[in-house]
């Protein structure tokens, strides 16, 4: 079974070597595609992705003239993707690719058809666990279904998943959105731990501080609310 892998990029330039490296192992342990995605990048990310990307036989770019939101990068990417699994991880390296090799593991373990597999954060700063766990909860009460650390990487879930996302959302409420699709369409959910780390260069486009997060809450409570109603 073949797994494809977006990795939206928005002024990554110093990590996308680092992506590709750690891609390496897990293209040696399984079969995968790993799409990179240059997101509207105003750095030199263009540049780095052309120099690094022909010595990994694995991977290939795909660009986004303007940034459009971190949803329509990687919705952009799955477009293009070809394996029978397909799904998504940050630039950021706080979960490293290394950890789909775990994925791959329970893809070939598992019989469904329908599978969501979902990373679950661990060893996280405690106000970042508290955020989590108050906005879980929230979650959970309000669609009366279990969902925990939505945002939390890979997101990994069995091809025929796509044809329930021609509404999804262009920014960070993908994650949510699609999770709960799964839910709906009831695959089988796999959570596995995840180690989380710093961010190995540069700093994150949203994540600025608490005001950043607010905001960041404030548009995931509105995106729940009108997903109540749908």
């Amino acid at each position: 079974m073949k797994l494809s892998i977006i990795v939206p990029c928005y002024n990554e330039q110093e990590n996308i070597p680092l992506i590709l490296k750690s891609f390496e192992k897990v293209a040696n342990y399984g079969d995968i595609e790993v799409i990179i995605v240059n997101n509207g990048s105003t750095d030199n990310s263009e540049q780095v992705i052309n120099e690094n990307l022909p010595l990994y036989a694995f991977a290939k770019s795909i660009k986004v003239d303007k940034n459009q939101g971190y949803g329509f990068g990687v919705l952009s990417g799955l477009k293009v993707a070809q394996g029978e699994y397909i799904g998504w991880i940050h630039a950021d390296m706080q979960v490293s690719p290394k950890e789909l090799i775990k994925v791959l593991d329970i893809i070939n373990n598992e019989n469904s058809e329908k599978l969501f597999i979902k990373g679950s954060r661990k060893n996280r700063g405690l106000i970042d666990s508290f955020i989590t766990f108050g906005m879980s909860c929230f979650e959970s009460i309000l669609f009366k279904q279990k969902l925990f650390d939505i945002n939390s990487q890979p997101n990994i879930f069995s091809r025929d998943l796509l044809k329930n996302l021609k509404q999804a959302p262009n920014d960070y409420m993908l994650d949510l959105f699609v999770f709960k699709e799964a839910i709906n369409q009831n695959y089988k959910i796999i959570r596995f731990p995840v180690r989380f780390q710093k961010r190995a260069f540069g700093v994150s486009s949203w994540n600025k501080g608490l005001f950043a997060k607010y905001k960041f809450i404030k548009r995931t409570i509105e995106f729940s609310l009108e997903l109540k109603k749908v």
